[in-house]
C-alpha cells in the first residue's frame, strides 16, 4: 500500500512522508509511532490494494505478530496525533541525526581548508625555499593518500559555499578527484601519491600571472594565448626546482595534452600519454568547466553531460568511463528535481553507488539549516526526474538549496544508513 503521514518531519522516522509499504520493519515503525489511522492512497497503491481487495494473510508466520486488538486501516482519514512521549522520542532521534550529519560536513570542510592552506604555504616557499615547498606538498598528499586507501568505500561531499582559500580552491578540487579517480582506476599507493603531487602542482607556474592571462579565453591574442600555455612549463620548471621525480614532472608537462592529440603544448597522442597525465587532464577540464572564473560556469551535471557528448575523444575511454560512473549521473552540487516533483540539491555520491546519491530536499516546513540529507539508496520509490539550472528554480526553492558558485569537494568514509541508525541509537 502506498501511504501518506500527516504528520511533521519531526514526528515520524521515515525519510518522507508519503511511500510504498514494502517491509515488515516498516510496519513495525507505524506500529510503534501510536497511530489509529493511516491515510492510503489506493491509485498509487500496487494493483491487487486499489480496489480495497486485501491478499490473504501467507501461511509462514509474520515477522511482526499482530497486535492482540489491532486497529483498521482506514483511507482518506486523517492520523492522530503522537502521544508526547512517542512525539519526545522521534524529537531527540532527528536531532541527533541532523548533529551527526552537520558533524560530517563541518569535519570535510575543515580537512579542506587545511589543505587549501598548506597548498598556500607551500606556494609561498616554493621559489626561495623548494626543499621546503617539498616537504610541504609532501605532507598534504600523503595525508590524503592514507585516508583514502584506509577505506574501502569513499563518499564524495559536497562543501559549504565560500570554504577554503579562493587561490587554492582549483588545485586542491583536481588533487581531490585526481586521487579518487587514481583510487578506482586501481593504482596503489606509491603511484597515487605522485598523482596528487601533480595534480596539486599542475598551474603552480601561474604565480603571478595577470588573472587575465590565467585562464584560455577565445579573445586571447596569439602573443596571450603564448604566455598562458608557458604555464605548463613554468610548472615542470618549479615541480624540478623542489626535487619531484620523472613521473611527477611528466604528468605536470602533459596535463593539457588530450588523447587526439588537439591538446599543448607539445600536441601528443594517446601513447605517448602516461594515464596519471590522462586523469589530471580530465579532471582539470571538469572543474574549469565547473568554475564562474575563466570557465564555463556550468552545473556538475551539465558539465559531465557536454564532455561526454562533445568532448569525449579528447579523453582515454577507460578514465572517461570511470570518471562518470564515481561521479555518477548527478554529481554532488548538481540541482535536480525528484520524481515526486520536489527540488533538491546533490549532496555527495558514494563511489560505489553513484546512481542513488544523498540529497537535501527543499520543503519550506523545515528551516533550511535544519534540512536533513535524504538517502536515495533508502527510498527505492524516489529517484531523480531530471536535472535543473539553478535559474530554473522557484526563487524559495533557489534561496533553500543556496546552489554553489564555486564547486569545491573532499572525501570521506562511506558509513551504511545502518550503521548511522546504530550509532543515533547508541548515543
Amino acid at each position: 500500500m502506498y501511504i501518506q503521514l500527516d504528520l511533521s518531519w519531526m514526528q515520524h522516522p521515515f525519510p518522507v512522508s508519503n511511500f510504498r509499504v514494502g517491509s515488515a520493519e516498516q510496519i513495525a515503525t507505524l506500529r510503534e509511532l501510536g497511530l489509529t489511522q493511516i491515510k492510503v492512497l489506493p491509485k498509487k497503491s500496487d494493483p491487487e490494494f486499489r480496489h480495497g481487495v486485501i491478499p490473504p494473510e501467507p501461511e509462514t508466520p509474520s515477522a511482526c505478530p499482530e497486535p492482540a486488538s489491532p486497529e483498521p486501516v482506514v483511507a482518506d482519514q486523517p492520523s492522530a496525533s503522537l502521544t508526547a512521549g512517542a512525539e519526545n522520542a522521534l524529537a531527540l532521534r532527528r536531532r541527533l541525526l541532523l548533529a551527526a550529519q552537520n558533524a560530517s560536513l563541518l569535519a570535510c570542510d575543515q580537512r579542506f581548508r587545511l589543505a587549501t592552506r598548506q597548498y598556500m604555504a607551500m606556494e609561498k616557499l616554493v621559489s626561495d625555499q623548494p626543499q621546503a615547498a617539498q616537504a610541504e606538498g609532501t605532507s598534504l598528499v600523503s595525508e590524503c593518500v592514507d585516508e583514502l586507501l584506509e577505506s574501502s568505500d569513499s563518499v564524495i561531499r559536497l562543501l559549504s559555499e565560500g570554504v577554503g582559500e579562493p587561490g587554492a580552491l582549483h588545485p586542491v578540487n583536481v588533487m581531490v578527484l585526481s586521487l579518487l579517480l587514481g583510487k578506482a582506476l586501481g593504482m596503489k599507493s606509491a603511484e597515487l601519491h605522485d598523482l596528487g603531487v601533480a595534480a596539486l602542482l599542475h598551474d603552480i607556474g601561474k604565480m603571478g600571472m595577470p588573472l587575465q592571462l590565467a585562464h584560455v579565453s577565445s579573445s586571447m591574442t596569439l602573443a596571450e594565448r603564448s604566455r598562458y600555455e608557458g604555464h605548463v612549463a613554468a610548472s615542470v620548471a618549479l615541480a624540478t626546482r623542489m626535487g619531484w621525480g620523472k613521473p611527477v614532472l611528466a604528468t605536470i608537462a602533459q596535463h593539457h595534452e588530450m588523447v587526439d592529440g588537439s591538446g599543448f603544448p607539445l600536441r601528443r597522442g594517446a601513447a605517448e600519454l602516461s594515464r596519471s597525465s590522462q586523469v589530471v587532464a580530465l579532471v582539470n577540464h571538469y572543474d574549469r568547466m565547473c568554475s564562474p572564473i575563466g570557465g564555463g560556469g556550468l552545473t556538475p551535471h551539465e558539465t559531465l553531460s557536454v564532455i561526454f557528448a562533445q568532448h569525449k575523444a579528447r579523453f582515454d575511454s577507460v578514465v572517461l568511463g570511470a570518471f562518470i560512473r564515481m561521479m555518477g549521473v548527478y554529481p554532488p552540487g548538481s540541482i535536480v528535481q525528484l520524481v515526486n516533483d520536489r527540488y533538491a540539491i546533490v549532496a555527495s555520491v558514494n563511489s560505489s553507488r553513484p546512481l542513488r546519491p544523498r540529497v537535501i530536499v527543499h520543503d519550506s516546513r523545515i528551516p533550511k539549516d535544519e534540512a536533513p540529507i535524504l538517502d536515495l539508496e533508502t527510498v527505492p520509490e524516489l529517484g531523480i526526474r531530471r536535472s535543473l539550472k539553478p535559474s530554473q528554480l522557484p526563487r524559495d526553492a533557489l534561496d533553500y538549496l543556496s546552489p554553489r558558485k564555486r564547486i569545491c569537494y573532499f572525501f570521506e568514509r562511506a558509513v551504511s544508513p545502518d550503521s548511522v541508525e546504530a550509532e543515533v541509537q547508541a548515543l
